[in-house]
C-alpha cells in the first residue's frame, strides 16, 4: 500500500510531524544586481552557504523526528508518469511567457529528453540562461538578434520560502495566487504534488483557495491559531477579495473553524507578511515587530445564518489575540526589545519571523541574538540556525517550511 500523507494543521504551534522544505540550488546564482527588483530579492545569497545553512535547518527537525519532505523530490515522483510530465512541460513553459513558436518547441524537446526527472525539475526551477541555451539550441537569426534579455526562462530563487505557494489550513490546501508573475509560477510544482502524488491521490482534499483565481493570496499571511480561529493578513501581498473567498470555502466544509480575523498590516515589504510581524510560538505568547502592535484595524468573520457576518473593531493587537483566543491575556515578545537599532536590524532579518516545532519551542536565525536572547529570558526554547546567507532572501525559518501535518494541542 502506498504511504499516504495525512493533512492536518489546526494551530501553528502543535507538534510538527511532516515538513515540506525546498533546498535552494542553482537559481540563487542566477541572480544578478539589474534583476533584484524583478525576482524580489534585495540581496545575491552565496549558494554553497545558502545550502549548508539550509541542511542546518532540516537536521534540526530530523534530530526531533519529524519528517522532511522535498518539494523536488516529491515533483520528481509526480513525473514518472510520461502523460503528467507531457503536461506539466507543456504548462510551465505557457506560463513561463515565452512568445516565439520556435523557442517553445525547442523547450519542449530539451525539457522532454530529461531521464532524471529530479534534474529537470531542478532545472525548471534555475531557469534557462539565454547565452547558453542559444550556443547549443538556435539556429533563428530572429531569435538571435531579438533576444537581449538574459534568460529565456526565469529562474525561481523564491522558491525556498515554501510557506508562500500554498497552506495546509486544517486537512485542506489554500493553493495561492500569488501577487506577482515572478512567483506564481512556483504553485505549478504544488499544483501537480497534490493533484498527481501518490501520497494524496487517495484524499479527497478540499482547496481553499486556487492559483487560477484573480486575486492575490499568499501563504505568509495565513496563521493557524488554533482549531477555531485563523488570521489572515490583508498586506502587499493578500487581497481581501481573496480572503472573502477562502472564507466562504472554509466555513461551508466541515471544517471547526468559527472565525477568520483579518488584520489590516502597512502595504510595504517590510511589512511583507503577516508572519515578518508576528509569529506564535506558545499559548499565549508572540514574537511581533514593535511597530505593529496597534491599534489595527481588524475584521472578524464568523459564519451566522448561513451567511458570514463581518465586524470590524480597531484593537491593539493583544487584545485582539487575547480575546478570540478565549485568553485573559498575551505575552508580546517585541523583536530586538523596544522600538530602535537592534528591533530595527533584527526585523530586516526576520527576527519576528519564528517557526514552532511545538508549544513554547522554536527555529530561529542565529543572527537575530538580541531576540534570541529575549525569547529564552521568556522561557522559550529555541533551536539556533545559521542564517548568513538564506536570511538574504528577506524570509525567516516558518516562511522556509511548510507544515503538512502536526498533532493536535490540548492545554
Amino acid at each position: 500500500m502506498d504511504k499516504q500523507i495525512n493533512l492536518q494543521v489546526y494551530s501553528e504551534i502543535g507538534k510538527l510531524k511532516k515538513v515540506l522544505l525546498h533546498r535552494p540550488g542553482p537559481e540563487i546564482e542566477n541572480l544578478t544586481p539589474d534583476l533584484m527588483d524583478r525576482l524580489l530579492f534585495d540581496d545575491i545569497p552565496y549558494m554553497e552557504m545558502a545550502r549548508v545553512e539550509h541542511d542546518a535547518f532540516a537536521q534540526v527537525f530530523k534530530d526531533r523526528g519529524i519528517e522532511v519532505f522535498y518539494l523536488e523530490d516529491l515533483v520528481a515522483d509526480v513525473l514518472e508518469n510520461p502523460k503528467i510530465k507531457n503536461q506539466m512541460i507543456d504548462q510551465f513553459i505557457d506560463e513561463a511567457n515565452v512568445k516565439s513558436e520556435y523557442r517553445v518547441q525547442q523547450l519542449k524537446e530539451y525539457y522532454g529528453a530529461f531521464k532524471n526527472n529530479k534534474k529537470l525539475v531542478e532545472v525548471m526551477i534555475a531557469g534557462i540562461r539565454a547565452q547558453e541555451f542559444e550556443e547549443l539550441h538556435t539556429n533563428n537569426l530572429r531569435d538571435l538578434v531579438m533576444n537581449d534579455y538574459p534568460f529565456i526562462v526565469d529562474p525561481m530563487p523564491n522558491l525556498y520560502f515554501t510557506r508562500d505557494p500554498f497552506s495546509t489550513i486544517g486537512r485542506g490546501i489554500s493553493l495561492n495566487h500569488m501577487a506577482t508573475e515572478t512567483r506564481n509560477r512556483e504553485t505549478i510544482f504544488s499544483q501537480y504534488i497534490f493533484k498527481h502524488h501518490s501520497y494524496f491521490m487517495k484524499q479527497d482534499i478540499p482547496f481553499w483557495y486556487y492559483r487560477d483565481r484573480h486575486h492575490s493570496m499568499e501563504g505568509g499571511d495565513q496563521l493557524v491559531l488554533s482549531d477555531k480561529v485563523l488570521a489572515i493578513g490583508i498586506s502587499q501581498r493578500t487581497s481581501p477579495e481573496a480572503i472573502d473567498e477562502l472564507a466562504r470555502n472554509i466555513f461551508k466544509s466541515e471544517e471547526p473553524f468559527e472565525v477568520i480575523i483579518a488584520i489590516e498590516i502597512p502595504k510595504t515589504r517590510a511589512f511583507m507578511h503577516l508572519d515578518t510581524v508576528f509569529t506564535m510560538l506558545d499559548y499565549d505568547k508572540f514574537t511581533i515587530h514593535p511597530e505593529i502592535e496597534g491599534p489595527l484595524s481588524v475584521y472578524s468573520m464568523v459564519k451566522k445564518d448561513g451567511k458570514i457576518v463581518i465586524t470590524k473593531e480597531v484593537k491593539e493587537l493583544d487584545r485582539i489575540l487575547a480575546k478570540y483566543l478565549g485568553l485573559d491575556k498575551v505575552n508580546l515578545i517585541r523583536c530586538g526589545g523596544k522600538q530602535g537599532i537592534d528591533a530595527a536590524r533584527e526585523q530586516w532579518n526576520d527576527g519576528s519571523n519564528t517557526l514552532a516545532i511545538s508549544p513554547g519551542e522554536v527555529i530561529v536565525y542565529a543572527r537575530n541574538h538580541v531576540t534570541n536572547r529575549i525569547l529564552e529570558s521568556q522561557g522559550v526554547k529555541i533551536h539556533v540556525m545559521p542564517s548568513s546567507e538564506l536570511s538574504r532572501g528577506r524570509g525567516g525559518p516558518r516562511c522556509m517550511s511548510m507544515p503538512l501535518e502536526r498533532e493536535s494541542i490540548t492545554k
